[in-house]
């Protein structure tokens, strides 16, 4: 074979291997198994106001909010048309945010708490916590091209539960009791120490902003559970997501 030959043969063999890679499995990766932020070196905890591209997970707030109340607990999402008219009406346990564009206040209270002014987004709750301990808001956005498919190894946890606004587009949760979905305008909640794995659902670029409410004495994300012999401490996800198509 000629040497004009042999390099075409290689040309195609490339492109055909090229129309083989998956979208998901080709993500940069941790050695843990984590996807990176598209030019970033960092995960969720990198902060918005350094971020390198509009796509990624971003940290946009983090707020001790300390032992909270017996009684139910929620997330409450309101906008604002400024972030000076936010603040003007943040409460115990509120935090003017800028998320995806829009001014937030949000807000760990009662079911029954309303700030002066604003437009209701969301509540989301209850959140089960416990009263005896300290808590920390972390709040994040997510802006994920479609194709995006956590869950390598063992997927993940969460010393506190998770909960998701779905702004556009929609989002896939695999968990041990099951698949879990949300899509535009929907609303997603994970309980304290149950295991997942996060994937894009359908073929919209996916915006949320999410609060992982966590147990201030513990990192707001672990690759394993908080004790070895915690429920699920096993559990691996196995990629149900990629075939959802609700």
């Amino acid at each position: 074979m000629s040497f004009t030959a042999r390099a075409l043969a290689a040309l195609v063999l490339s492109l055909a291997s090229l129309t083989l890679v998956d979208p998901a499995s080709s993500q940069e990766r941790t050695p843990d198994g984590r996807a990176h932020n598209p030019g970033l070196p960092g995960w969720c905890e990198t902060l918005a106001a350094d971020r390198k591209a509009e796509e990624g997970c971003y940290t946009t707030a983090i707020a001790d909010v300390g032992q909270l109340p017996a009684t139910p607990i929620y997330w409450h999402l309101d906008t604002f048309p400024s972030r000076a008219a936010a603040e003007a009406s943040v409460g115990p346990r509120s935090t003017a945010v800028e998320s995806q564009h829009r001014h937030w206040l949000f807000t760990i209270a009662e079911a029954s708490w309303r700030p002066q002014g604003g437009e209701r987004v969301a509540m989301i709750g209850p959140l089960v916590i416990d009263p005896a301990v300290p808590y920390t808001a972390r709040y994040q956005e997510a802006v994920i091209a479609p194709g995006f498919q956590d869950g390598i190894g063992k997927g993940h946890w969460h010393p506190g539960p998770e909960a998701w606004y779905v702004l556009e587009g929609g989002q896939c949760l695999e968990t041990p009791s099951g698949v879990k979905t949300g899509r535009k305008g929907e609303t997603m909640l994970a309980p304290e120490g149950e295991p997942m794995a996060i994937a894009s659902l359908g073929p919209d670029l996916r915006r949320t902003v999410f609060l992982v409410l966590h147990r201030s004495s513990h990192p707001y994300v672990m690759r394993e559970p908080m004790t070895p012999d915690a429920p699920h401490a096993h559990w691996q996800p196995t990629g149900a997501c990629a075939g959802v198509t609700r």
